[in-house]
């Protein structure tokens, strides 16, 4: 069991990922909440950017309640199996993260305000886990879609890590990369938390606030 938790918790090599499908996996065709076609394109004068923060469930809900997001929906990315299924996600051979793509209107919140969202509902310093859930599929990131917001996710990373310190937290291990692939999640995972108001969510911050964003209006 011990060998099986260690092998979730270490990214799987390339070679050593399941093979995935030429196919995209059936998912819903439509936003559970606001209607909005889930594979609609990013309308003009908005952005989209990759949120990881540990399960989905809970981290899709936090960004469709944030006033100035136009739509939210959960996959898989930052691996290396096409086209991949929950269940072999969960095996921690795919490589993969669980996702929240957010498309936004920067005229309604700015990407400052975003990564305050982002830093604030997780611990970012726990590797490959978030709370009670473990394996790659949990670690931190922010995969981005424009050099401006890289070069502002590396500010506010640098901006909170002292005072995550100050806290007594470690370091943060959040990934910050141009965003990957993004492979739907399956039907029953998009807005799950809407759908199963009772259900499991894991997601909880560090009581630290971050320095940006709304912080400094």
């Amino acid at each position: 069991m011990l060998s099986f938790l260690t092998s979730k918790s270490e990214m799987v090599a390339p070679e050593a990922a399941l093979p995935g499908r030429d196919f995209a996996i059936p998912t819903a065709q439509t936003h559970f909440i606001n209607g909005r076609d889930l594979k609609s394109d990013v309308p003009e004068g908005m952005e989209d950017v990759q949120f990881g923060m540990g399960c989905f469930w809970g981290v899709e809900r936090i960004f469709w309640n944030t006033p100035g997001v136009w739509l939210t929906m959960v996959g898989y990315a930052g691996g290396f199996t096409p086209n991949a299924t929950y269940e072999e996600v969960c095996t921690g051979k795919t490589g993969h993260n669980e996702v929240v793509r957010v498309i936004f209107d920067p005229s309604k919140i700015s990407f400052d305000d975003l990564l305050k969202v982002f830093w604030e509902n997780h611990d970012p310093t726990q590797g490959m886990r978030q709370g009670n859930d473990r394996g790659t599929q949990y670690r931190s990131g922010i995969y981005v879609t424009s050099p401006a917001q890289k070069e502002a996710a590396l500010a506010s990373r640098d901006a909170f890590a002292p005072k995550l310190r100050t806290a007594g937290y470690g370091a943060i291990t959040t990934e910050i990369l141009d965003a990957p692939t993004f492979y739907y999640a399956e039907d029953y995972h998009q807005q799950y938390l809407e759908k199963n108001p009772n259900g499991y969510c894991g997601i909880g911050g560090t009581g630290v606030t971050c320095p940006i964003g709304v912080a400094q209006t």
